[in-house]
């Protein structure tokens, strides 16, 4: 698969842009704030309808304005297809595929399928469990768009379940508002299995393209190694001081039982509390490297190595369960942050991907690719520098 065409009207800086694209390597040359990276991550909404750089989309509209446009023509074995968003700082924002309209924007996912690898991904290892649970999940709504249904479903009946609770802190044990927490309790218990049973199988799927990643990146002999741990099953509300392997039912049903049973054991202090103690929003996604948690223990380097091989795994994995081809491969200024080694090693392992466009600051930052295609960009506007 790659982005033959992306138009981008009122984007971030961009008042209107157009790139063409194609097979093989594009590199943007610009230094900071020119609008590299704001193109790249047009192409990464289109993909997970999330941003790589902010939460919400409010900050990709440009300012002044109140509606931004990103408009992809991607294609795959001459098959094209046409990729139209429109975000809007009022209203519900909107989308088309090939001109006709989607009832809901999240039926855009699907279309096209990209791998994003950012400074920021350092956070895979050094940040907070939302930041491992955000992987897990912009990876699931790519291989299985309609779980992003599941995802905004799990999150709206958390939000209403933390309302009542706040509400019935003080209501007696035989009041009717806790027969309506009960209900909700149900609603959580049935979405939330499905989450943490989603998110453990990707887990088992991307072990070996983990393993695999870091053999080519690293000259660490260590192995990486990861799971997830989940409050389902765990003696503490404090997940961090659970250091206990969890091993996970692949049963929805017994996962449902158990999520069940700590709600109901940990109802008291949710009351207290007036929050939802329980639950895949709580859990986190545990990386170790040798018999060590990376979070804490490794080094920079080793960081930068298991960040890599996370998102060259998600590569692997999607090239094996897309029936569209490879994903678009967006490496948004890190060559600058690697060493020799790990940018020789990077080269040889984008080089067979069907569409790899890189970001830098200066060209120089980037091993020489033969046949890449260089554009510059400089306070918005874009410009091919070679060919």
């Amino acid at each position: 698969m790659h982005v033959k065409h992306l138009s981008l009207g009122n984007f971030r800086n961009y008042k209107t842009a157009e790139l063409a694209l194609g097979p093989g390597v594009t590199v943007l040359v610009g230094r900071n704030g020119q609008g590299k990276t704001n193109l790249v991550e047009a192409i990464g909404y289109c993909s997970t309808l999330t941003s790589h750089r902010v939460s919400g989309y409010i900050p990709l509209i440009k300012t002044q304005t109140n509606k931004a446009v990103i408009r992809l023509l991607a294609e795959h074995q001459e098959r094209q297809n046409l990729i139209e968003l429109e975000l809007n700082a009022e209203g519900s924002n909107r989308a088309k595929i090939n001109r006709g309209d989607l009832s809901r924007i999240r039926d855009v996912l699907g279309y096209i399928q990209t791998v994003i690898f950012a400074p920021e991904d350092l956070n895979l290892i050094k940040g907070d469990p939302s930041d491992r649970r955000n992987f897990l999940d912009q990876l699931l709504v790519q291989i299985s768009p309609r779980l992003a249904g599941t995802l905004s479903d799990y999150d709206r009946v958390l939000k209403q379940r933390n309302t009542l609770l706040k509400t019935s802190r003080f209501l007696k044990a035989d009041s009717p508002g806790l027969a309506t927490l009960d209900a909700w309790d149900q609603s959580l218990v049935e979405l939330g299995s499905e989450i943490i049973l989603q998110r453990e199988n990707l887990v088992e799927l991307l072990r070996p393209y983990l393993a695999s990643s870091y053999r080519a990146i690293s000259e660490e002999k260590n192995d990486p190694s990861m799971f997830i741990k989940t409050s389902v099953l765990s003696s503490s509300v404090d997940l961090e001081s659970d250091n206990s392997y969890q091993e996970q039912s692949q049963d929805k049903g017994e996962i449902a039982h158990a999520f069940l049973r700590r709600l109901k054991d940990l109802r008291a202090k949710e009351l207290e509390r007036g929050v939802t103690l329980v639950g895949p929003h709580r859990d986190d996604l545990v990386l170790m490297l040798g018999e060590l948690p990376a979070k804490g223990y490794i080094s920079h380097g080793e960081t930068w190595s298991y960040a890599l091989s996370l998102k060259l795994a998600c590569v692997g994995l999607l090239k094996s369960k897309s029936q569209s081809g490879d994903p678009i491969l967006i490496l948004d200024d890190v060559f600058a942050e690697l060493d020799t080694v790990r940018r020789s090693r990077l080269v040889d392992l984008i080089s067979g991907n069907e569409q790899v466009i890189i970001t830098a600051a200066v060209v120089e930052d980037i091993p020489e690719i033969a046949n890449a295609r260089i554009y510059n960009v400089t306070n918005g506007e874009v410009e091919l520098a070679n060919g």
